[in-house]
C-alpha cells in the first residue's frame, strides 16, 4: 500500500480515509491533464532558481509528458490506496525515477496545486464553451436573416400585443448570449490568474520565480498576495458558475419558447419528425423531449453558484477542507452545459418555421397599436386615436392593417444582425486564446 504524502508514522483509520477522500479521486481524473501541465511548469522553474539540476529537469519533464499522454488518452488512473491525483503524479514519477520523483514538490502545496488544477481546467472549458456559444450565435443570426420577413404575435402577460418576427426572436437570443459572453470574459479575467507559488497560502522560502511559471502556463497575470491566491478557492468557481448560469438561462428560455411554439395550440415552428420522440399509448404524439431536458438541464446549472455559495460564505481566509466539495458541484455543470449547447445549435439549426401564422384572424388585434400609430402620424392626438381604436374593437368594428413599416435599430425592419455579429466578435477577441495555446504547446514541446 501506498503511503499517503502527508503520512508519518501513524495510518489514518480506513473510515476516515474513505471519508475524507469521497468523491475526489472521480474528480480529479478530470484535472490529472492540467495537474502535468503546473509540474512542468513548476518544474522548469525549480531548475531555473537551483533546486533541480539540468539533468534531473530533462528526465521530469521526458517521464511527465508520457503521464499527460496517458491522461490526454483518457487512460489515466487514481490507484485504490492513493488520495488524489497530485499524489498519483508524484508517485508514478517515483516509480520511474526514484528519489528525482520526490522533488517536484518543492515551493508547493497540494493547495496551490489543486488550485492551478482547476484555474487550468476551467480555462479550457471556458474555451470550449466561448466557441460553442459564438457558433450558436452565428446560427440564430442566419435563422434571423432567413426567416426575417416571417412575422408572429408577439405576447405580454401571455396576451397577443404587437407584431413581432422570426428575426426579432432568433436575432433576440443571439444579442442575449453575446451578454453572456461579456460576463464569460469576466470570469475568464479571473480565472486566468496565476496562483502557483501560494504553497499552503503563506508562500514559501524557497527563492521561487512566479513570474516564470506564469509566463510558461499562459497566465495574464498571476494573484499576487499569496493568502489571496488561496482565498481565490471558491470564489473563481462561483464567479464562473455565475457565468455559465447566465448562458444556462437564456438556453432555458429559448428552449421554453420552443416547447411552447411547438405545441398545437401555437403552432409557430415544427420539429423535425427525427428530432422528437414519442408515446408508449398515444400514436401522434411528436414530443420535443430535446427542448424539454435542456430546460431542465440548465435550470439545474443555474442551482450551481448558489450551492458553492452555501459551501464557502461562512468560511475564514485559509484554507479548510470543505472546499473540496465544490468540484463535485462544479466540474460536471461544464459538460452538461456543452451538451446543451450542442443539442440548442443542431435543433435551432434545422427548425422549420409557419410563414402564414398572421393570417389567422384571431392576431388581427396584434395591428392595433399599428393602426393607433397611423392615426397619430395622421395628425390624430395619441390619445384620441387610442380611444377611438379601443372603441372600435369593443363594438367588433376594428379592421386591421396589416402593413407594417418599422425601421428603427432593432426592430422588425432593421435587425442590427451585423451589429450583434460585430460586438459578439470584438468580446470574443478579447479572451486572447491564441497565447494560451502558444504557451501550452510551447511547454509540452
Amino acid at each position: 500500500m501506498a503511503a499517503k504524502i502527508w503520512e508519518k508514522n501513524i495510518q489514518a483509520d480506513k473510515r476516515i480515509e474513505q471519508f475524507t477522500v469521497g468523491k475526489d479521486r472521480e474528480m480529479d481524473l478530470f484535472l490529472a491533464k492540467y495537474d502535468v501541465l503546473g509540474s512542468m511548469a513548476h518544474i522548469r522553474m525549480l531548475e531555473s532558481v537551483g533546486l533541480l539540476e539540468a539533468d534531473e529537469l530533462k528526465l521530469l519533464l521526458s517521464e511527465l509528458k508520457n503521464i499527460y499522454q496517458t491522461a490526454k488518452a483518457g487512460d489515466f488512473i487514481i490507484e485504490d490506496d492513493v488520495e488524489d491525483v497530485h499524489s498519483q503524479v508524484e508517485l508514478l514519477l517515483t516509480r520511474e525515477l526514484g528519489d528525482v520523483g520526490k522533488k517536484i514538490h518543492s515551493g508547493r502545496s497540494r493547495n496551490d496545486q489543486v488550485l492551478v488544477d482547476l484555474k487550468l481546467f476551467t480555462r479550457a472549458e471556458l474555451m470550449e464553451i466561448v466557441k460553442m456559444v459564438d457558433s450558436l450565435i452565428e446560427t440564430l443570426i442566419e435563422q434571423s436573416n432567413r426567416y426575417k420577413h416571417v412575422l408572429l404575435p408577439g405576447y405580454t402577460h401571455l396576451q397577443i400585443a404587437m407584431p413581432s418576427s422570426f428575426g426579432l426572436w432568433f436575432g433576440a437570443y443571439a444579442e442575449s448570449l453575446a451578454d453572456d459572453l461579456q460576463l464569460l470574459l469576466s470570469a475568464w479575467k479571473i480565472t486566468n490568474r496565476n496562483p502557483l507559488g501560494s504553497a499552503a497560502g503563506y508562500g514559501s522560502s524557497f527563492p521561487l520565480n512566479r513570474r516564470m511559471t506564469t509566463e510558461l502556463l499562459g497566465f495574464d497575470s498571476m494573484n499576487y498576495n499569496v493568502v489571496y491566491a488561496q482565498m481565490g478557492r471558491g470564489k473563481m468557481e462561483r464567479t464562473v458558475a455565475n457565468s455559465i448560469a447566465s448562458i444556462a438561462a437564456t438556453l432555458a428560455k429559448l428552449a421554453f419558447d420552443a416547447c411552447l411554439y411547438n405545441s398545437q395550440n401555437f403552432g409557430f415552428i415544427r420539429l423535425p419528425d427525427e428530432f422528437t420522440t414519442g408515446s408508449s399509448i398515444m400514436p401522434h404524439k411528436k414530443n420535443p423531449d430535446v427542448f424539454e431536458l435542456t430546460r431542465a438541464k440548465c435550470n439545474k446549472i443555474q442551482s450551481v453558484p448558489q450551492q458553492i455559495i452555501l459551501i464557502t460564505n461562512n468560511l475564514p481566509s485559509g484554507y479548510f477542507r470543505d472546499l473540496q466539495i465544490i468540484k463535485e458541484v462544479f466540474i460536471p455543470a461544464f459538460s452538461e452545459l456543452k451538451d446543451c449547447l450542442e443539442m440548442t445549435n443542431l435543433m435551432m439549426s434545422r427548425l422549420m418555421v409557419n410563414e402564414n401564422i398572421l393570417s389567422d384572424p384571431k392576431y388581427d388585434f396584434l395591428f392595433s397599436v399599428e393602426t393607433v400609430n397611423k392615426l397619430t402620424l395622421s395628425g390624430v392626438p395619441f390619445r384620441d386615436a387610442y380611444k377611438q381604436i379601443g372603441l372600435a374593437i369593443e363594438a367588433g368594428k376594428f379592421n386591421p392593417d396589416k402593413s407594417i413599416q418599422h425601421t428603427h435599430e432593432g426592430s422588425i425592419g432593421n435587425l442590427c444582425n451585423d451589429e450583434i455579429l460585430a460586438y459578439k466578435h470584438e468580446i470574443i477577441e478579447q479572451f486572447n486564446f491564441g497565447r494560451i495555446t502558444r504557451a501550452i504547446d510551447q511547454l509540452l514541446a
